[in-house]
């Protein structure tokens, strides 16, 4: 029995038999689509505690938690090296510490590969968490991140993490009415190259298009979490000198060229106190004000001249890298155990402070009792800074 749909011209057989082919691939790849699982195996049911403000992460590596055997399997030199399972991303410090005034979800395995999560909401179907990684459900934070992966562009929307975060918000709209969400990125934007570009230049068109960018996208993303939920918080954290980066101390020595960087941070941290000027329920934090009381800067002439920490009666914490707790920053370049601690004291403070949580400040004795039950320190309660 002849097929009736063919002809008898191959060419036109060939054709259709193509677009028979396309068809039934198509309506494949989008069941495999729909298919396709976020590595839940059920949808999390652990009951928030009682009278707790749900959290929300939203940003790049400074901000993913440190746990992730997924992202980082056992073995793998980040994180930490052989002292990982003992150290800590401020995310991770927080729910430790204060894990039952603020939640920020189930620690849960979950995500998709990016192009899976955009492919499904080209088609209508949620995206999901991307990519795959063991965090809080509410973590988004993602290593690699820039502004841009906020909100998603046209030619790469693989990492948009505010419209998915929302997505997840909009299942539960009352657990949001008192939340907060932390937007913590732009490191990887004003990175080492644009960050040298305004050690000559703070004015130069490329360093003031990344700034820009930036900051469009930050504002794209407090909009769309506003449309959403417009009494959630949002915590917007300003930019991080690149020149105190640990990695750097060696570059920039000179007066003109910190004055200069500065300039470029001191516009997108101008800029975005302007927005929380005029948003409702926006609240901003100076982590270069922060990072200043921390380890203090360099002197006049550019030189490094950063303070030693003590915490409790022995552990003596530089400004260097090092997976070791003495370092204030970790071989592979992200923040180290007790940068992160005191880095998760500050915002407790200003989420206490400032956003009006009910969070109770993290003490200066819970601060050295964390540290030392990671790092096996004799007792004492003292964390200060050489010289102040």
């Amino acid at each position: 029995m002849a097929l009736g749909f063919l002809s008898r011209s191959p060419r036109r057989n060939w054709l259709k038999w193509g677009l028979l082919g396309v068809a039934v691939a198509g309506a494949l790849g989008v069941l495999l689509l729909a298919q396709w699982g976020d590595g839940l195996a059920a949808w999390p049911t652990d009951k928030a505690p009682a009278g707790s403000v749900a959290l929300a992460v939203v940003g790049d590596s400074n901000s993913q938690s440190f746990q992730d055997a997924v992202s980082f399997p056992p073995g793998s030199p980040e994180r930490g090296g052989a002292l990982r399972p003992h150290t800590f991303q401020w995310t991770e410090v927080l729910a430790r510490l204060r894990g039952q005034e603020l939640d920020s979800g189930p620690w849960v395995t979950c995500g998709r590969p990016g192009e899976v999560a955009w492919l499904r909401e080209l088609i209508g179907l949620p995206g999901g968490r991307a990519p795959l990684k063991q965090d809080y459900l509410y973590n988004f934070a993602n290593t690699g991140a820039t502004c841009k992966n906020l909100m998603g562009e046209f030619t790469d929307s693989r990492f948009r993490q505010v419209p998915r975060l929302v997505n997840l918000m909009d299942r539960d709209p009352d657990r949001w009415r008192n939340g907060v969400v932390i937007i913590r990125i732009s490191t990887n934007d004003m990175n080492i190259g644009v960050t040298d570009e305004a050690s000559r230049n703070p004015d130069s068109p490329a360093v003031k298009r990344v700034v820009r960018n930036c900051l469009d996208d930050i504002g794209e993303a407090v909009a769309l979490i506003h449309r959403h939920h417009p009494s959630t918080r949002i915590v917007l954290v300003g930019a991080f000198d690149y020149s105190n980066h640990a990695v750097n101390l060696e570059k920039w020595q000179s007066r003109t060229a910190l004055d200069n960087i500065a300039k470029m941070a001191d516009s997108f941290d101008d800029a975005l106190q302007k927005m929380v000027a005029a948003t409702p329920n926006t609240s901003f934090f100076s982590d270069r004000q922060w990072f200043r009381g921390f380890l203090g800067t360099r002197d006049a002439d550019g030189k490094p001249a950063f303070r030693t920490l003590h915490i409790g009666p022995t552990l003596q914490v530089v400004h260097s890298l090092g997976d070791s707790p003495d370092h204030s920053m970790l071989a592979d370049f992200h923040n180290g155990l007790v940068w992160n601690t005191l880095w998760a004291q500050a915002m407790a403070k200003h989420l206490h402070d400032v956003v009006k949580v009910p969070v109770a400040p993290i003490s200066d004795e819970e601060v050295v009792r964390f540290i030392r039950s990671q790092t096996d320190a004799p007792s004492g309660a003292s964390v200060r800074a050489t010289g102040s």
